[in-house]
C-alpha cells in the first residue's frame, strides 16, 4: 500500500483547489501536483466534512474508530486462543 501524502501537502492541494478561478479545472491541479483527480476529490469531500459543511465522521473520528476497530479485533483474537492447561490439538 503506498504511503499517504503529507498533511501539510494534502492541505496545500485542497488550499489551492477551493482558492482556484473558474478556468482552472481540478485535473489540472492534480495534473500539476502529481495526484490522481479521484484523490483530490476525496480530500475535498473530507475537507468540507471536517468544516462541518458536509454531514460524515471527521478525519478525528475516523481515526478514533480504526483505532477502536484495530484494539477489538486484537481483543477478539486473543479470546479464541486456546488457554494454556488447554487439551485441545
Amino acid at each position: 500500500m503506498p504511503q499517504p501524502y503529507p498533511k501539510e501537502f494534502r492541505d496545500d492541494v485542497i488550499r489551492v483547489v477551493q482558492t482556484r478561478d473558474s478556468k482552472t479545472t481540478i485535473g489540472q491541479i492534480a495534473k500539476d501536483f502529481g495526484v490522481h483527480e479521484g484523490t483530490i476529490n476525496k480530500w475535498l469531500r473530507q475537507a468540507e466534512i471536517d468544516a462541518g459543511n458536509k454531514p460524515g465522521n471527521t478525519s478525528d473520528e475516523s481515526a478514533e474508530l480504526r483505532e477502536m476497530r484495530r484494539r477489538a479485533a486484537a481483543y477478539l483474537s486473543q479470546a479464541n486462543l486456546p488457554s494454556k492447561g488447554s487439551t485441545r490439538s
